[in-house]
């Protein structure tokens, strides 16, 4: 069984200065893009952050301040990245907690645009953990058989999430062979922002799900507490959760 696709998928993975999506850059950007027909794509861009590399982070993934002192900006690359996964749906291991969150906060900074609305995200660990709960050169191993080499290299760790989906697919029938079936398995959150500070409801209520106003509808909160829209803009969250909060505000409150 293959895995039967309506669009492109593209799976992305990232190397970075730190896990903190926030205040933390992306040094390299692999994608393998999977077309409909099953040929794939391939980019892979150094980036220079702009920011100093920990060593902490170098000693992971291997990369230094030398190593991208001349490559280019997110901001100069952040076109050409965009374009590359334009009417793609999206795919990688942890990546809706960490590579897709912190890539939109990067286009935010680039004062690109690019949403998830109506892409369907593919995390290959969410599948993996439910089912054996290893690591992804593990998965390599067990789905695969074969060992990963040039792990935490963004392309050879894009194109090895690839094929352990493949070999899920093989593996256990009940996931399916779409994206629609793979995701309902694997009961990805309806996401409003990638921080997680808003979930829906089981009504589908926009809700805080953090701090004292945890579990209120976000409405109900900026129309009694004005302020706490103030003190969120200029707090320590990330540009997307600023900007899906803004969304509600004007969709609702401020609406005409």
């Amino acid at each position: 069984m293959k895995l039967k696709l309506t669009r492109p998928l593209a799976f992305i993975d990232l190397e970075t200065t730190g896990i903190n999506i926030t205040n933390d850059r992306i040094l390299e950007i692999g994608i393998v893009k999977v077309l409909i027909d099953g040929t794939r794509q391939v980019k892979r861009k150094l980036i220079n952050p702009t920011i100093p590399i920990p060593k902490s982070s170098s000693d992971i993934h291997g990369i230094t301040d030398e190593m991208v002192k001349d490559a280019p900006t997110f901001k100069q690359a952040a076109n050409e990245i965009k374009q590359f996964i334009d009417g793609c749906d999206l795919g990688g291991y942890n990546s809706n907690r960490f590579d897709l969150p912190l890539l939109i906060e990067e286009f935010s900074r680039a004062g690109i645009n690019f949403t998830i609305d109506g892409k369907k995200l593919v995390d290959v660990q969410k599948i993996f953990h439910q089912m054996e709960q290893r690591t992804l050169s593990a998965a390599y191993k067990f789905y695969c058989n074969k060992t990963l080499e040039g792990a935490h290299g963004a392309e050879a760790d894009a194109t090895a999430t690839w094929e352990v989906l493949e070999a899920q697919i093989e593996r256990y029938p009940n996931i399916g062979d779409t994206l629609e079936s793979i995701v309902k398995f694997t009961g990805e959150d309806d996401i409003i922002d990638f921080a997680r500070r808003f979930v829906r409801d089981d009504k589908g209520v926009e809700i805080f799900n953090f701090g004292k106003h945890k579990g209120k509808p976000v409405v109900q909160v900026l129309k009694e507490e004005p302020q706490y829209y103030d003190w969120m803009m200029k707090g320590d969250f990330a540009l997307n959760t600023k900007q899906k909060l803004t969304e509600i505000l004007n969709r609702t409150i401020l609406k005409r």
